[in-house]
Formats: structure tokens, sequence, C-alpha cells
């Protein structure tokens, strides 16, 4: 590009924050942007926050579609070259995320190809911090997580014209969505905390997040939870026609795959479509039938425990195993009531049939209590290898890794006279009468993905727990 052609296209990215877009990232990057028909309409909706037609913006979009890119990157530093003394705060679910996001927008704003764009936009000399950086004309740009402070600093001018904006990009952890504690921390950070640093009732707020549930911080304004009228831009991964918003990132077929695979996050996150898991997040008839497991490797028995023996609680023992191509085989279920004792006899009884090569993974719950029934039942189990972890996320969370092979066909079971129970309570979870069965293969789901040793596994034991339990 010669000097001409460099002027033609500064002057053309000083006015157009699309073309600014992929001016800039064609000077980062080296090669030209891979883009589609949402980055036009993200970068639209920007312009029309930037010269005032909009104040209140929310923009859904599925994760990796350059939201953080347009946003943080692009929108901040292009219109901080428009107006220099331009005032931002920037936040993301993670405070270490933002801050990156920030510092990228600083290496921008420093960058030769930007000065040539935006001669009047200067940093600070003595502006180093990566969360919190300065230009000469009295610009701001201020990066912090949810839920953190942001004493000192505020967002926009008490004037007319563009004066900054305050930018939320995805305020919410996927792992953390379900919590009701954590979720709603957020909701009550947002008008607490956040949106107070507005210097100006005028002061824009720009909302970019995947959809994660049906309350997170979308749908509670969008609930009228800030008493605020609020733009809405939905940008779902397959577009109303059927046909991929950005096939370049994920095709209609490897979207579908998706779906396919774990159907309740892709309809929040992707099709931004939140929907209560009520059901539906396995699909059991999935699951294939084996007379015999030839080829696995590794094995574990897990063990959900019962809170009680009182409440109709179960306990719960699956034995799982892998084979080289991670292909899962459910082999056995023990599933009984009773008292401490009862339970203790059982598992120890269902070792002894295992043999002493298989792991044993017990729950541990938090607190006293539930390291004293671990060491006891590890005492009773003297001899095997056990092993004891506490859970974490809920029971969703813990159960969604096997849904997503339950529903791509890569799961198996040996035929058992309890094969219907478990796939009655997978059709129905979480909102089943029970979930103990789910709750354990989720434990030794999630123990193979982790363990690194191999466990072998005898054909004749195989040849047992194909047999009745009281036949044995």
């Amino acid at each position: 590009m010669d000097d001409e052609d460099r002027q033609i296209a500064a002057a053309m990215a000083r006015g157009d924050l699309y073309l600014y877009a992929r001016y800039m990232f064609l000077q980062r990057r080296k090669y030209n942007w891979r883009r589609a028909a949402h980055h036009k309409i993200v970068c639209a909706a920007l312009e029309r926050v930037f010269r005032g037609e909009c104040r209140r913006l929310i923009i859904n979009i599925p994760p990796r579609y350059s939201k953080t890119e347009l946003v943080a990157v692009n929108f901040i530093t292009w219109a901080l070259g428009r107006v220099p003394d331009a005032e931002f705060i920037y936040t993301s679910y993670s405070g270490h995320l933002a801050t990156q996001a920030a510092w990228q927008a600083r290496e921008i704003v420093s960058s030769e190809g930007y000065q040539e764009i935006f001669p009047n936009a200067v940093i600070r000399a003595d502006s180093a911090a990566k969360h919190e950086w300065r230009t000469t004309e009295g610009g701001c740009v201020y990066a912090v997580g949810s839920g953190g402070t942001i004493t000192g600093y505020g967002a926009g001018k008490m004037r007319e014209g563009f004066g900054g904006a305050i930018i939320i990009d995805d305020p919410h952890k996927a792992e953390e969505i379900r919590s009701d504690l954590v979720r709603k921390s957020v909701l009550d950070w947002f008008p607490t905390t956040l949106e107070s640093r507005k210097n100006s009732p005028d002061t824009p707020i720009i909302l970019m997040m995947q959809r994660l549930h049906e309350e997170d911080l979308a749908g509670w304004l969008m609930d009228g939870g800030n008493g605020e009228e609020w733009e809405s831009i939905v940008l779902p991964a397959i577009r109303e026609d059927g046909t991929a918003l950005w096939p370049e990132m994920h095709s209609i077929e490897r979207l579908h795959e998706m779906e396919q695979a774990s159907p309740y996050t892709f309809a929040g996150q992707y099709m931004q479509r939140p929907t209560p898991v009520a059901g539906g997040l396995f699909k059991p008839d999935e699951i294939t039938y084996q007379d015999n497991t030839q080829g696995v490797t590794k094995w574990v028995r897990a063990w959900d425990l019962a809170a009680t023996h009182e409440d109709g609680d179960w306990s719960v023992g699956t034995l799982m195993g892998h084979d080289a191509a991670r292909h899962t085989y459910i082999a056995d279920v023990v599933r009984l009531q009773g008292r401490p004792d009862d339970v203790e006899k059982s598992i120890v009884a269902t070792a002894m049939r295992d043999g002493k090569k298989i792991k044993i993974s017990l729950p541990q719950d938090p607190g006293q209590a539930g390291k004293s029934q671990v060491a006891y039942l590890t005492r009773a189990l003297a001899g095997f290898p056990v092993v004891a972890t506490l859970e974490s996320g809920d029971k969703v969370t813990r159960a969604e890794p096997l849904a997503s092979q339950v529903n791509m066909g890569t799961v198996s079971m040996v035929h058992g006279e309890w094969n219907n129970g478990l796939i009655a309570e997978m059709r129905y979870f979480p909102f089943g009468k029970h979930d103990d069965q789910v709750d354990s293969c989720s434990r030794a789901f999630n123990y193979l993905c982790e363990a690194k040793s191999p466990w072998n596994i005898s054909d004749r034991l195989l040849e047992r727990m194909s047999m009745p339990h009281g036949s044995h």
C-alpha cells in the first residue's frame, strides 16, 4: 500500500467503525479479517451509540464471535480517536480478562497505524498500568471484573455529544451461572456499583454477552430490572433462514452437531434463547447396548451417597470405563436404600466383587461430618484403591460432560436389569423424582476424564456383573 492509499484508508477508517476494525486488524495481524455479516451489524449499532441515537444497548452474540474484538478493542480505540477525552469503564466476569482487553486497546492506541488515523489521541507518558490508562487530553480506560470496586472512576462527560461509555462484556461466568447466589450478585452489583459510575445520565451503557440463563443480566434488564428501556440486538448462531451466522467459524453442520451434543447450552450460548433445564439434557435413546466391554482399559466405581436414609434417597455405585478411543461404557449400577451401616456393607461387598484393581471414587461433603464419613469408609475399604473428592458445581454442570457424550452416541451400556431405571432417570433429569444414578454416573465420567492411570478388569468379573445381583 503506497502513501496515497494509506491516507485514503486512514480517512475512511476515521469515519467508519467497521472499516476501522478491518484496517486495524490488517495492521496488527498482517492478514485480512475473516469477517461476517454480523460484524457490520454490531459496528452499526455501536456507531449509533457514538452518535447519541442509543443510550442503552444489549447485544446477545455467541462466544468467540468477535464481540471483545469489536467493542473492547475497536470501539473504545475508535471512539477515543474521535473524542480523545472520552472516559470508559470496561468490565467482564474476569478482572484478568478485562485487563487483557484494556491493555490490548492501549497497545493499539500506541501503534503507528493507529496514530496515522488518530494523531491527537496520545497516551500519557506516566500511564503504565494495564487495567487503567489515560490520554493526554484527559481520556481514560478503566478495566474491572464483575463485582469489583470502581471507586474514583467514572464514565462519560456532563456535556453534549459523546464522552465515553460503560461497556459490559460477558458479566457472568458460564460455570457459575446456575448458582443463584453468584448470578444475583452480578445483578446487585450493576445498580449499586457499576451504574452509579455514570458521570452523566446520558452516559451510554453497552452490554455484550452470550445468554446463559433466563435471569442473567441481559434477561433482568430486558425485563425492566433497572427501570429503563433497552434496545436489544439478538444474533443467534443459526439464523431464521436456517443458515449459519458465521460459516467460517461454524458451519451449519457443525452447529447442528453442537446442538445435538448439548441442547441446553447451545440454546442459551449460541441461539440466545436460554430455557429452564426441564429434562432434555440427556438423550438416552442415543445409548447403545453391548454384551461385553472388550478393549476397555480404564475403570472406576463411583458412588453417590444418600444424605439420609429416611427421605427416600438412594445410594448408587456406577462402574464405568473408557476404551482407547475414549468411548464410554456403563457396565454396572448398584442402587440401594438403607442405614449408613447397610450402605457401608454394600460398598465393601461391591468392592470385593469388583476386585482391587478397580478405583473407588467417593464424594466428600465439606465440613467435619463429610471428612469423618470418608475416613470411616476408607478404613472399611482398607486394601482397595480409594479416592475421595469434593463435588464441584451444581448437578447439571457436573452432568453436562457426560450428557454431551450420551447425545453424541459415544456411550454404551452392558445389558443388565438396571438399564431401564437409569434410562428413565436420564430422560427426566434434573426434574425427575430421583437423580442419584445420574449423579453417580457424572462422578464416574468426570473422574475418568481427569484420571491418568489405566486400571484393568477381568472378563470373569464382567460375566458376573451381567447376571442379576441375586445370582452372583
